[in-house]
Parts: structure tokens; sequence; C-alpha cells
């Protein structure tokens, strides 16, 4: 998989510094993954899941979403959004006109 704005990604992650490990380690996956379907996503992040035209993982233990969009044909992640459970729950994050 490509992943498209890893800049924007760690730009974001800067505000937190104790999930710059899993951060790092989420986008090696990424990078060698050929994912064609979120149930192969699942079978390294069990826990992620489809919300709109979303994927969101959970990232340190749930403290922080991952917000992003898969093009499984052309094997494109689009990073969107690195939020604090907090920030994920107050839904602002869904008026993106991608969702």
């Amino acid at each position: 998989m490509h992943l498209i704005s890893i800049r924007n990604l760690r730009l974001d992650a800067t505000k937190f510094p104790d999930a710059k490990k899993q951060i790092e380690d989420w986008y090696a996956t990424v990078k060698k993954a050929e994912w064609t379907n979120l149930e192969d996503v699942r079978t390294i992040y069990r826990d992620a899941e489809a919300v709109g035209n979303f994927t969101v993982f959970n990232v340190k233990g749930n403290a922080y979403r991952l917000i992003v969009g898969i093009d499984y044909e052309n094997q494109v992640v689009y990073y969107k959004y690195f939020l604090t459970h907090a920030e994920y729950d107050k839904d602002k994050w869904k008026n993106d006109p991608y969702f």
C-alpha cells in the first residue's frame, strides 16, 4: 500500500509524542501490506473498523484514533485524521465530505 500524506500524519502526531512509535510501526506495516478489503486489514489490526467511507484504527490502547481512507483497488491509503479518543467522540471529523 502507498500512504498519501505521511508527512501530515507525522506532523499531527508530534502533538502526541507518546504515540510516535505506534504510528511509525503502523506506517511500516502499511507499506508492506497488500490489502484487498477490510477483512485483510483485520488480520493485522483486529479492531480496525469501517465508519462511513473511512477506516478507523485504534492507536496506543485506544487512546488515539487514526482515520484513513483506503482505495483497495489502487493500493492507496489516504491519511485523514489523527485524533484523541475524546476528539473522535465529538464526531466533527464526520463533517468531512468524503465521510
